[in-house]
């Protein structure tokens, strides 16, 4: 039978993608960078693989450290809700969690169902809002975690997930051909909408703001209906829409970064808790399915749009 595998050698494997350096994980995970070496090594001899390869003076994940990646996630946060579900000081009390609604309808099912089966006792409150508003309201004592797009110009979170910011239409219109482009977006706070208005500005298209909204179900509804154009992250494209590129004359968009934000004062147990779930179940969340994102983008030969962990990246917001 197979030895297992490590769950700390796993967990400073993870520590390192998270920080970028060995050195940062070392801090991280409370041993020397000299230990962290040696437990990567081992890993790697137990799984007859390279996880990392050396790129300069740095270390970015192989291909089969990207798969890696995902299995040891799960294998680790598998093993935190085995210990939780026999913990008789299960944590108790209510949370507040604020989100937009795209954000909320893409991955708010799977985080809460997870959540509440190893904290039966927790009550969660979840209230849909734009960024900016959720914000306003943590500040103001009314949440005490907010799932927000990062935006380091505008307030402070912690990145969990990177994603990929596409300019859409309906599959089944020519929307997008118009001399002036029809855009459906959000309000004239939105730093999307500006990103869109200056992207289209920088490419020489001719464009009309149709439709506005705080709503990605109204901005969907637009688009699908063969309405307008818009852009959205990849976890808000839908089936019936198609990705514009280049190509078709829509210039390529910085990727979207999510981050978290807590209240000060906020119950440390269970915002920690809430939030160290929501950012190891954000990190395990495929993207669009491989068959929706080919029909989506016209091209089966697609690939994973998933951000690397050794990539730098710009915020869009």
């Amino acid at each position: 039978m197979p030895a297992p595998l490590d769950i700390d050698q796993l967990q400073t494997f993870v520590a390192i993608v998270d920080t970028g350096s060995f050195t940062r994980a070392a801090d991280k995970v409370f041993k020397t960078q000299s230990a962290v070496s040696m437990q990567m090594r081992r890993l790697e001899e137990r799984v007859g693989k390279t996880l990392f390869i050396r790129d300069g003076r740095l270390n970015r994940l192989s291909e089969d450290g990207e798969r890696m990646l995902g299995y040891a996630r799960r294998i680790i946060r598998l093993n935190n809700e085995t210990i939780a579900a026999f913990d008789d000081q299960q944590l108790e009390g209510s949370i507040r969690i604020g989100t937009p609604d795209d954000y909320a309808d893409r991955y708010m099912p799977a985080i809460i169902a997870r959540f509440a089966k190893t904290n039966p006792n927790v009550e969660l409150y979840i209230e849909c809002e734009p960024s900016g508003e959720l914000a306003a309201r943590l500040a103001r004592g009314e949440l005490d975690v907010a799932l927000v797009t990062h935006n380091p110009r505008a307030r402070s979170s912690e990145v969990v997930r990177t994603e990929p910011l596409y300019w859409v239409t309906s599959m089944n219109h020519t929307v997008h051909e118009n001399p002036v482009v029809p855009l459906a977006v959000g309000r004239r706070s939105c730093l999307w909408r500006n990103l869109a208005c200056s992207a289209l500005d920088s490419a020489g298209r001719d464009y009309q703001v149709l439709f506005t909204s705080w709503s990605a179900t109204v901005v969907a509804s637009a688009v699908l209906s063969g309405l307008a154009v818009s852009l959205l992250p990849e976890c808000a494209v839908r089936p019936g829409m198609r990705i514009l590129s280049p190509a078709d004359g829509f210039p390529a968009l910085q990727p979207a970064q999510i981050g978290l934000m807590k209240r000060p004062g906020a119950p440390s147990a269970l915002v920690n808790a809430i939030c160290g779930h929501i950012a190891a179940s954000l990190d395990n969340i495929t993207p669009v399915g491989s068959e929706e994102k080919a029909s989506a983008s016209g091209s089966s030969s697609r690939r994973d749009m998933r951000m690397r962990p050794d990539l730098a990246v710009t915020p869009a917001w």
